[in-house]
């Protein structure tokens, strides 16, 4: 990982499951507005989620999202996570992760991007130029 970006490795558990699994937090300070949540499979591959970062800040303290990612803060069996239900066109999966954890992760994001500062850390004009390369191929 290079010094613009953080990762974070965390159990995480399945709802309804004995076995923890292994999530992956990535944010990445040239993609500002973005963490990459990825789950490793029983096959070891890694299935992976972008996910708002306000979002994941906001999960925090309150219930946040309204599509296919939701997270919410609760207090299960005396332990304090944050709930993250995932929902797609092939089912839904509700994971539970340590909200320090989670907390932890998002103040490392911050050191990086400032919440407030992102759209300062964009270059537009190459994501435009991306773009038309993409449609022109």
């Amino acid at each position: 990982m290079s010094t613009d970006s953080v990762q974070q490795d965390m159990f995480t558990v399945l709802h309804g499951q004995p076995a923890p699994v292994v999530t992956r937090w990535i944010y990445h300070a040239d993609d500002p507005f973005a963490i990459t949540l990825a789950v490793r499979t029983r096959q070891d591959r890694w299935v992976e989620w972008l996910v708002g970062r306000e979002l994941v800040v906001e999960s925090l303290s309150r219930a946040a999202g309204d599509g296919d990612i939701r997270m919410s803060p609760q207090i299960v069996e005396g332990y304090d996570i944050v709930e993250i239900e995932i929902r797609s066109t092939d089912g839904r999966a509700v994971l539970e992760v340590d909200r320090d954890l989670l907390r932890h992760f998002v103040e490392a994001t911050t050191e990086l991007v400032a919440l407030g500062d992102e759209e300062g850390m964009m270059d537009i004009d190459g994501e435009i130029a991306k773009i038309t390369q993409s449609c022109a191929e």
